[in-house]
């Protein structure tokens, strides 16, 4: 037992240096400019076709949908597209087009079950309507500033660019899930993505952005080439870079918006995303631990009990943890008051204990279906045993009782 302070404050001491490349690739990636006046991307401007899946009402959604009317950009359409006419969401795009009836703005409503993906099955009714070469993929929780889709087209201009996806920022915060949603976003999300394109050159897509080429997307099999897997915007990413195809990480970040999550959402959306890392990272999903200083500096508090240097270890990390998001978080403007900071070490403790259930749990729930995850994240069916039944009928009836 003399050896666990000596082997987790190691432990701490690598998460910590790992938390401090994350934080040096975002402001890297930050200060790195796509294009400026003058560039000769700067002044690409083919149309594009803006493919929005929607799927109920998420958080500020008629105000996301409007922020794509206002685009910078000379020649583009939006498609939405919905599985059904009585989802609440079409009722939005219908005001969103009726308001802005100079814009190329279409919905299409079609039923499809093509492949187990629901985001997917969307997708390819949308992706059959586009009109342009180009197609831009963005999710409904998306909120874009005025310059979004020149910057993330400017790179296009290199034909061996495949794909060009953003960095993304999450605003709101008005519930305790959504804040810790945020935080989570905008620390060890951003700084993940931007470690791995930085610093280990790696492919890194972020499906709430995704712009291609219709001939580079058919080339590696098309959106019916990811219909049955999880992490389609991972799967794109890898095919695109296998192809020979370049993927670029856009400085232009986009806004997630999350105003009213639960914790259970919060828990239940990384819950998944942890199992959908495990599916493909394999053994490198261990590594993600240890780079959760704040959680391994807690183990010691655990197994020895409050003593002085588990408690100065645990604080030690919390104070730096919670200073470094803080500052990240000035660096980037993220909206969020000072306060809210202080539930970082929270957070970082609870995606600790999250980070154990994709290793024990080979299931995922998604969107009110329930799949089994096989490597690199391929969707199955989850078969209904007699168990499992009476076990969602007793965790119904016993919510029922105590609701």
């Amino acid at each position: 037992m003399t050896l666990v302070l000596p082997f987790f404050s190691a432990f701490t001491a690598l998460g910590l240096l790992c938390y401090v490349l994350q934080f040096w690739s975002v402001l890297a990636s930050r200060g790195k400019k796509t294009s400026a006046p003058g560039d000769a991307g700067a002044d690409y401007l083919p149309p594009v076709s803006i493919l929005k899946p929607l799927k109920g009402l998420d958080d500020n959604l008629f105000d996301n949908l409007e922020s794509f009317c206002r685009l910078d950009y000379p020649c583009y359409e939006l498609i939405f597209a919905l599985q059904d006419r009585n989802d609440p969401a079409y009722k939005v795009a219908l005001k969103v087009r009726d308001k802005y009836k100079d814009r190329d703005i279409k919905i299409i409503v079609r039923r499809r079950n093509e492949g187990l993906n629901p985001k997917v099955n969307n997708l390819l009714s949308a992706y059959e309507a586009a009109s342009h070469e180009y197609v831009l993929i963005s999710d409904s929780n998306v909120l874009a500033a005025g310059g979004y889709l020149r910057e993330t087209v400017a790179p296009m201009k290199d034909p061996s660019v495949g794909l060009v996806t953003n960095m993304i920022e999450g605003v709101g915060g008005r519930t305790a899930g959504a804040v810790l949603e945020n935080l989570h976003l905008n620390s060890f999300v951003i700084g993940s993505v931007c470690f791995l394109d930085r610093v280990l050159k790696l492919p890194c897509v972020i499906g709430k952005s995704m712009l291609m080429r219709k001939k580079d997307l058919e080339a590696i099999g098309g959106l019916r080439g990811v219909k049955d897997v999880l992490a389609e915007d991972y799967l794109l990413g890898r095919k695109m870079n296998e192809s020979g195809k370049t993927v670029v990480l856009s400085s232009f970040r986009i806004q997630n918006v999350n105003h009213y999550w639960s914790i259970k959402r919060f828990l239940n959306r990384h819950t998944r995303w942890g199992k959908l890392r495990w599916k493909i990272g394999g053994a490198k999903y261990i590594l993600e631990l240890a780079t959760n200083a704040v959680f391994v500096s807690a183990m010691p508090l655990v197994l020895l009990g409050p003593s002085r240097g588990a408690v100065t270890l645990a604080l030690a990390a919390s104070l730096v943890k919670t200073l470094g998001d803080f500052h990240l978080g000035r660096k980037l403007g993220a909206p969020m008051s000072p306060l809210v900071y202080l539930l970082v070490p929270v957070k970082d403790v609870l995606i600790g204990l999250m980070w154990f259930v994709p290793i024990f749990s080979g299931t995922v729930v998604w969107r009110g279906n329930r799949y089994m995850i096989g490597r690199n994240s391929a969707l199955g069916p989850c078969p209904e045993t007699a168990a499992r039944r009476w076990s969602y009928r007793l965790v119904s009836t016993i919510k029922e009782r105590f609701a």
